[in-house]
């Protein structure tokens, strides 16, 4: 079975730092899904207020259920660091571990 790394990079709206920080580690504590085998989240050195989301699956099916799985909690923080974000700054990568 081959691995999935789905990230999300995106930039925080100006004096949201503090905001964004108590949401990710709220959303930390409840991501637990069969497959999920790792959840991180990086500051991109140099670039004040970029940050990227790491998920990592353990294979195509448990990324393609991630969805599927989520509690209405998860869902209210997700949209809560949406809605720390700079419009259209947020990007996507879905990256599939070659057999």
């Amino acid at each position: 079975m081959s691995k999935v790394i789905f990230s999300i990079q995106y930039e925080l709206s100006a004096g949201r730092k503090d905001d964004y920080l108590s949401t990710i580690r709220e959303l930390k504590t409840l991501l637990q899904a069969d497959g999920l085998e790792n959840y991180s989240v990086f500051e991109v050195k140099g670039k004040p207020n970029q940050f990227q989301e790491q998920y990592t699956f353990s294979s195509d099916e448990a990324f393609e259920e991630f969805d599927d799985n989520t509690d209405e909690r998860i869902n209210i923080l997700i949209n809560k660091i949406s809605d720390l974000t700079v419009e259209h700054s947020t990007k996507y990568t879905t990256l599939k571990e070659l057999d």
